[in-house]
């Protein structure tokens, strides 16, 4: 029993000193981690982690030494020391950069991927299901319904009050209210001393969030524990859901989404032996993207397929799933279509709209600057917002975006594509999966801590940052992307803004990339309108935009519907991978 106590302490300073892993467990949820590690007896030789394989675990050594080595620089380091090793595992499902081998026998702690994310999924809800409990218990709060009160509980902040710390004082203006999450407080007025305690569950301070009011009596922490609040601002609550009026009644509306499309499906009568390849557009991990006609009418398209033994390999189908139903059902310009979608023993595949303007980061880079400036990155910015907009009226987040995945059509226009990330919100209005570029991902998905649009606000500020200035705010050299994730979870104040980025773009990257989901621009009661009328876009014509009538910045010069000029050439694709015919595309 003592060397397992031992072990808890050591596996608990390993995480600490972790400047990544710190800043995710912590409390409760770190005792639980540390229960699920279990041990591993590690023989002299043998190989750890190997570089270039999939990694679906987490060490920390307990004893022995072991080497890492780089493909093309050997052995780069030893160690024997109690340490961290291979937590990026833990996070996705991503290839490892290093190989990883005992010099001498010892042993090691390991956590498994699933069951941290299934830790952190369970911890996670649970911690959301207790404050709702609470707020369902507020007479102020609970008249607005669980859906409202899901939102609310994003809002609150949890603060420590030390034993003997007056929280509220009587007299003082509050603009706060408080839920007691742990220990108690003693409620005592002028003249009458001591008037109540209040333990776990219980509420105090609520007026403040009907008006400025002065405070009606002194809270105080009690001794030996002191006592954990849930605390939420007046500003905060007016922000996302306006005014409580005297009655008790928040003054808030739902809004409702618009319909489902009823239009047909356009070129559904079209086959895959209807289509002659005409050239590659581009080459992926899983596949290709093919300019394609039909044989026998004068039409253009853009064929991607993917390979399904690989898909599978990956577990990319949910993935693969998604981006076929969402893409299927989107209706706007700023969206690239998809029209229908095929499958054969080797392949998926996607019948596209074609955009032969290229995609983003290429004209990115053949700027001379490697940046754009600050009028035609509004455009660009714009026709991304609209479709964000579109996608998160229908309670879809998108989480991918990046020059990358956006094309431009022969007007000149920016669509969004690539939908493999994207997901339709369910009930609770969150979802927990790890998914985005870690250059571009929000602190919340690093943090495990469920995530909604304000996912896509912050990469939108990530994006605006790099077409204004060539790079993103977060970028390193860090191969295993941790220092990337260490600097996002440092934020957005911490990066150094190039001085010709103005301070109107500034602000609106700022106030994009804000830590908090809740403060971020665009996650406040108004939306996507308080994004829209930031000063930075002041004069922009959103009204035009959507209308087709602004003049985009970069039209391409096409002389025909099959002008590839925008695009790199590449080979023919004479691979033919093996067939996987296990049903799971039963559906396409």
């Amino acid at each position: 029993m003592f060397f397992f106590f031992r072990d808890e302490k050591l596996i608990r300073e390993a995480i600490e000193r972790s400047d990544f892993l710190n800043k995710i467990l912590k409390g409760d949820l770190l005792k639980e981690v540390v229960d699920a590690m279990y041990p591993r007896e590690i023989k002299s030789s043998e190989v750890i982690i190997k570089e270039g394989e999939k990694g679906a675990h987490m060490y920390v050594s307990a004893g022995g030494q072991y080497e890492v080595s780089v493909k093309g620089k050997g052995v780069v380091n030893t160690f024997e020391d109690i340490r961290i090793f291979g937590e990026m595992a833990i996070l996705y499902n991503d290839k490892r950069n290093a190989t990883i081998k005992a010099i001498k026998a010892g042993k090691v702690w390991v956590l498994d991927r699933t069951i941290y994310q299934k830790l952190m999924l369970q911890f996670n809800i649970k911690e959301q299901d207790e404050v709702l409990s609470f707020l369902e218990n507020v007479p102020t709060l609970n008249k607005v319904g669980t859906k409202v009160l899901q939102k609310v509980t994003t809002l609150l902040k949890v603060k420590y009050f030390a034993p003997g710390a007056t929280i509220v004082k009587q007299g003082d203006r509050g603009d706060k209210f408080y839920i007691i999450r742990a220990g108690t407080v003693t409620i005592s007025k002028e003249g009458e001393g001591v008037v109540g305690n209040y333990g776990k569950g219980q509420y105090f301070g609520e007026l403040a969030l009907l008006d400025e009011e002065f405070r009606q009596a002194t809270v105080t922490a009690d001794a030996p524990e002191g006592v954990e609040c849930l605390t939420l601002k007046r500003q905060h609550f007016r922000d996302h859901f306006g005014r409580i009026t005297e009655g008790g009644t928040v003054e808030y509306t739902p809004k409702s989404g618009p319909k489902r499309s009823e239009s047909v499906r356009e070129h559904q009568d079209i086959e895959l032996k209807d289509l002659t390849i005409l050239t590659t557009l581009g080459v992926g991990g899983f596949g290709r993207v093919e300019l394609v006609q039909h044989k026998s009418k004068n039409l253009i398209f853009a064929l991607k397929y993917l390979k399904k033994f690989d898909m599978v390999e990956q577990n990319q189908q949910e993935h693969v799933y998604n981006e076929r139903n969402i893409q299927l059902e989107c209706r706007s310009k700023f969206i690239v279509r998809l029209y229908r979608s095929y499958k054969d023993a080797r392949y998926i595949y996607f019948l596209m709209e074609s955009c032969l303007g290229g995609d983003l980061w290429t004209l990115l880079q053949r700027q001379k600057t490697r940046r754009f400036d600050e009028k035609d990155s509004r455009f660009i910015a714009g026709c991304v917002l609209e479709a964000f907009t579109y996608l998160h009226e229908r309670d879809i987040v998108y989480r991918d975006l990046k020059p990358e995945n956006l094309l431009i059509d022969e007007h000149g226009y920016i669509k969004l594509t690539d939908f493999g990330f994207a997901k339709r919100l369910g009930a609770r209005g969150r979802t927990f999966t790890f998914a985005g570029t870690p250059e571009y991902v929000a602190p919340e998905i690093i943090l495990s801590r469920g995530h909604d649009k304000g996912v896509d606000y912050w990469a939108f500020g990530i994006f605006i940052f790099e077409l204004l200035t060539g790079r993103t705010p977060f970028r390193t050299n860090d191969a295993s992307h941790m220092r990337t994730y260490n600097k996002i979870l440092t934020g957005i104040d911490s990066v150094e803004f190039p001085s010709y980025v103005s301070s109107k773009a500034r602000n609106i990257i700022e106030k994009l990339c804000r830590a908090i989901p809740s403060e971020r621009l665009g996650c406040q009661r108004n939306g996507v309108k308080d994004i829209k009328s930031h000063r930075w876009f002041l004069g922009f014509d959103w009204v035009k935009l959507n209308e087709g009538k602004l003049t985009a910045p970069f039209k391409p010069k096409l002389k025909s519907s099959t002008d590839t000029r925008y695009f790199e050439q590449f080979k023919k694709d004479n691979d033919c991978p093996p067939e996987e015919t296990s049903g799971w595309d039963e559906n396409f």
